[in-house]
């Protein structure tokens, strides 16, 4: 399975335990989970951004997403937690990748990734931005909301 799908897939599971309100996120979690977005969104641009980049610069991009992740994933535990390792295993490829050729020396197992290969990982990386920014989102109970302020779009 590659990285859009598995994160596609933990987003979906994400969003179905917050509706099924199984995952009921604090506070502390939505502001942790909204700091993580927000160092995505900055290490990792728009796709035309991004294939302007050269490799390796895009390579540290991607590294840096999974510096943001593992911060913020050492900060929390439960499903937050949960939620941001599978993050982590499904960008893993990433931390094998090199941008740079070997000129006869040994690489450590590392390899040059594919133009495709960094286009998956950035995909990937996006949709979980928007999984953290949509499972953040304060939940409004549409019961405790006056016709008033649903007039007024508040």
């Amino acid at each position: 399975m590659d990285m859009r799908r598995i994160i596609a897939v933990l987003a979906e599971e994400a969003e179905q335990q917050i509706q099924d309100q199984l995952w009921k996120l604090t506070e502390s979690e939505r502001a942790l989970a909204r700091e993580a977005e927000s160092g995505l969104r900055d290490a990792v641009g728009s796709p035309d951004a991004q294939e302007a980049l050269p490799r390796i610069q895009r390579l540290e991009r991607l590294r840096e997403t999974l510096a943001v992740l593992a911060i913020a994933l050492a900060r929390t535990h439960g499903r937050l937690a949960w939620f941001l390792s599978g993050a982590l295993n499904a960008l893993e490829p990433v931390l094998r990748w090199r941008a740079l050729s070997a000129d006869r020396g040994a690489t450590f197992g590392t390899v040059l990734p594919s133009s495709e290969e960094y286009r998956e990982a950035e995909d990937a990386v996006r949709r979980l931005q928007e999984a953290l920014a949509q499972i953040t989102a304060e939940v409004v109970d549409l019961g405790t909301v006056r016709p008033d302020q649903q007039a007024n779009g508040a």
